[in-house]
């Protein structure tokens, strides 16, 4: 499996007014910059399957429907230092091709180089997970990766 492949090969970020966020196969991590010294108790967090809502000290940072769905039992936030809130959301479809191209739909896209980057990584990802003898977090891909990269299923062993 590519366990940590992410913390290997770095993420590949897209940045927003309140933060960033980035995606695994499997996951998307959202992390909101909040005021210093904000507690739990002025964070107000919704997340379902397609939906998510995000409140600190009365005021909303973002809103809406998920570009996809997500496992809503599997997701979860936490405050860290006081500063800094970070939203893990498990994707029911966690395939290489699953490339979120936006956060929410129509909100918080991201650019095409990010686009880009951000197929780059999960087609090499797959990679990883299909190949776990290799290390693919520092290689460089080029081609046909958009979609999660070429199907070499058929190919016999």
């Amino acid at each position: 499996m590519s366990v940590h492949f992410e913390e290997r090969s770095g993420v590949v970020p897209c940045k927003t007014p309140w933060g960033s966020w980035y995606q695994t196969m499997e996951e998307v991590f959202i992390e909101v910059h909040v005021p210093p010294g904000t507690s739990a108790k002025e964070v107000k967090c919704c997340l379902g399957s397609r939906d998510i809502e995000l409140q600190v000290r009365g005021k909303e940072v973002f809103k809406g429907r998920l570009f996809d769905t997500t496992v809503s039992d599997e997701a979860t936030w936490t405050l860290e230092d006081k500063c800094l809130i970070r939203i893990v959301l498990m994707k029911t479809n966690r395939e290489a091709g699953n490339c979120w191209s936006s956060l929410l739909e129509g909100e918080y896209c991201a650019n095409a180089w990010v686009q880009d980057q951000m197929q780059r990584k999960l087609t090499l990802e797959r990679f990883q997970r299909e190949n776990p003898g290799f290390d693919f977090s520092g290689a460089e891909i080029s081609g046909n990766f958009a979609g999660g990269g070429p199907d070499f299923s058929s190919l016999q062993k």
